[in-house]
């Protein structure tokens, strides 16, 4: 494998054995910062997301007047501003991180300044009309570009309401809760089809009050914030490229230390077993809420199976979605994936970009608005991948590339420093060739 700043080259492997501790969980990441940043206090996080996204919620933090500090044992020390952020000298850069956009609008609109959130041309171009509706039923005035961003948010008080979620979402979800828990009222909140609940675990962490009955969650407003000690757990969604190569061998033998085992995250454990995947759980602890666990992963005897993806199950593992597609051709009997149209307004067109790489790779598919239809037992040659500058893409067809006959060439492969800087040199470590 050679790297340069635009391509990677990967060579087929024979087989995948090793162990591997993952980078912190993105999500979390995102999450114990947003909330360090707010609450009293100095919270100290240890095995922080090394990705680019969280670090890009991190630098926002600062401008809204809180201190992080970077250890040199790689800890992060984060002083909160006690409920009041100040104004932000210059626009809240966002980078490509949706999350970071979508959720700190929340915790940022109930605060009596205005706000500018900014991104780069990918960020530029996804849909943010969904947290406007919300948060401006609870009071706060906020100017989209045609729906998209610049954000600009005219902060003061808000007020609860009573919220259906139109669309699975966790970071609307995020985005109203945030907002709840600084509101006047009690917030309400339903989902019809129940998304991550990190955020959750993240509130009650940090002291917040907030309950669950069956698919409503409520918060109280007026709520102050306490500073915590936590580790983050490796991210699963990081995990998942190594799960699937894992399925591609019959002989591979993959450990993952200190894994995130959330229950709402833990659907793609599943899918990996539906697969023929071997997975047993070798240790288990929990976190502030949060699962943590050691696993051991072995791939199946006579190759992976096939599956059919759809439902709630396509918005419990949409950022999953691409690398299992990106094997679909070397399982049994396929794979489907339906009802999973948010893929378009994600990094990039994934469903389109998937669909060209597979293309380029030899593979028979067909497209759909929702999702692809992937036939099985297909042989891949190497190709040119265009990454589109979407890190899961850059990650997902450097798995495909593991069985492909002939070498593959990565374009685009820095855009895994998103959310996975390590990837490509784990990736090595991890391959017999």
């Amino acid at each position: 494998m050679s790297f340069t700043s635009t391509k990677q080259v990967i060579h087929p492997a024979r087989t995948l054995k090793g162990s591997v501790t993952l980078p912190g969980d993105k999500s979390i990441s995102h999450r114990y910062a947003m909330l360090a940043g707010i609450a009293e206090g100095t919270t100290h996080l240890s095995n922080f997301s090394t990705g680019a996204d969280p670090h890009s919620t991190l630098a926002c933090m600062e401008s809204l007047g809180a201190k992080v500090v970077h250890n040199p044992d790689k800890t992060i020390a984060i002083t909160g501003t006690g409920g009041n952020f100040q104004q932000s000298k210059s626009p809240l850069d966002c980078g490509n991180s949706g999350s970071t956009m979508r959720m700190l609008a929340g915790l940022i609109a109930p605060h009596p300044h205005i706000f500018t959130l900014i991104g780069d041309h990918s960020l530029t171009l996804r849909p943010m009309e969904r947290i406007r509706k919300p948060l401006s039923q609870m009071g706060a005035r906020i100017d989209l570009v045609e729906g998209h961003a610049p954000i600009t948010i005219f902060g003061g008080p808000l007020h609860a309401i009573d919220f259906d979620t139109p669309i699975p979402s966790a970071q609307v979800k995020t985005a109203v809760l945030f907002a709840g828990f600084q509101a006047d009222g009690t917030t309400s909140l339903t989902e019809s089809v129940r998304t991550r609940d990190h955020s959750e675990h993240a509130l009650k962490a940090f002291g917040a009050t907030l309950n669950r009955v069956d698919d409503k969650l409520t918060i109280p407003g007026g709520q102050k914030l306490k500073a915590i000690d936590a580790t983050v757990p490796g991210d699963l969604s990081s995990a998942a490229f190594f799960l699937c190569a894992a399925l591609l061998f019959p002989d591979s033998n993959l450990i993952l230390d200190s894994i995130g085992m959330n229950p709402t995250r833990a659907s793609l454990l599943d899918v990996i077993t539906s697969l023929g995947g071997k997975i047993k759980v070798l240790n288990v602890e929990e976190h502030h809420g949060e699962v943590i666990g050691t696993i051991q992963v072995n791939g199946p005897a006579n190759g992976p199976r096939g599956m059919h993806i759809g439902g709630a199950l396509s918005a419990q593992i949409i950022d999953e979605l691409p690398v299992l597609a990106a094997i679909g051709p070397y399982t049994a009997n396929g794979i489907t994936i339906r009802d999973a149209k948010e893929l378009r307004v994600k990094e990039s067109d994934r469903i389109a970009l998937v669909a060209k790489n597979l293309k380029a790779m030899g593979a028979a598919f067909t497209e759909h608005e929702d999702g692809l239809e992937i036939p099985g037992n297909q042989h891949l040659h190497g190709a040119q991948i265009d990454s589109g500058s979407d890190h899961r893409i850059a990650m997902a067809f450097a798995i495909a590339a593991l069985r492909a006959t002939g070498d593959t060439e990565i374009r685009g492969a820095e855009a895994a420093a998103i959310s996975f800087p390590e990837f490509f040199p784990y990736l090595d470590a991890l391959c017999q060739r």
